[in-house]
């Protein structure tokens, strides 16, 4: 990468560092306050704090890169003519932010030529910002983020935000499969339990369905730590409908026994 690359990855990692940050504070005016949640159409919540965030987040964006595309998962998607496209998810994890409970984040990627090139996840109940760009590294609080050397299924952590999801969306044999190989099973979910692979507290997490809003930082953040982010097809992308997080030492392992697992039935999603 030129310096000019390395350069402009800075100033945007920082820049979304900064917004996420400040996107967070607004989340916790929220938190763990009297909420009236909505259900959206596919059923799961949304609250003012969504929203509130979100809009801070897209008008910070455009300030500063008037050109640049943005998508989230709120306000849906704005054109731009420069090659950046700025993907957001004001709050991943909002049943859990409903509820109480602090693993939940704001997340923003960011695509440079399509390729997914800055993650940033802010989980602010818990104090943790996790960054990365490419060719960078991965930093939690601005240390050095690595997976775990973990290459054994039988000693690894596997996380999931909900194993009875895989069922649904025609991935349970192989996630039952990969739940009696691990040695241990916790449903520390959505965002976070991506960020326990990339910071080597987890070695896989298994989700069954994702929209690019939840997926677009992790690509980055999980590569740049040593670690995969794939669909359950084994596919490097961020718009796969599903995604699979590992430390890397496990991707053959766990890639194998999704494809030797295939359910009977097709999923049903209703």
């Amino acid at each position: 990468m030129s310096k000019t690359g390395t350069d402009e990855l800075k100033e945007l990692s920082a820049f979304a560092e900064a917004i996420a940050r400040e996107a967070g504070e607004i989340t916790l005016s929220y938190f763990r306050r009297t909420l009236t949640p909505e259900r959206k159409a596919d059923g799961s919540f949304v609250t003012a704090a969504d929203r509130e965030a979100e809009r801070f987040l897209r008008a910070e964006i455009e300030r500063r890169f008037p050109d640049d595309a943005i998508i989230g998962e709120e306000e849906g998607e704005r054109a731009g003519a420069s090659p950046r496209r700025w993907i957001i998810d004001p709050i991943d994890g909002t049943f859990a932010f409903v509820h109480g409970v602090p693993f939940y984040g704001v997340l923003i990627g960011i695509e440079i030529d399509d390729e997914p090139s800055v993650g940033v996840v802010n989980l602010p109940a818990l104090g943790e910002l996790i960054t990365a760009a490419r060719g960078q590294g991965c930093r939690l609080n601005g240390e050095v983020a690595r997976v775990s050397t973990v290459s054994s299924l039988d000693e690894s952590l596997l996380v999931s935000t909900d194993f009875r999801a895989c069922s649904r969306y025609g991935f349970g044999a192989a996630a039952e499969e990969l739940q009696r190989r691990a040695r241990n099973v916790r449903t520390w979910g959505d965002c976070y339990g991506h960020i326990l692979v990339a910071t080597g507290r987890a070695e896989c997490m298994l989700d069954p369905v994702m929209n690019v809003w939840d997926c677009a930082p992790f690509l980055p953040l999980l590569e740049e730590a040593g670690g995969t982010f794939t669909d359950w097809q084994g596919r490097r992308t961020i718009r796969g409908g599903n995604a699979v997080s590992t430390n890397g030492a496990l991707f053959g392992d766990v890639s194998s026994i999704i494809q030797s697992n295939p359910d009977p039935q097709p999923p049903n999603l209703i």
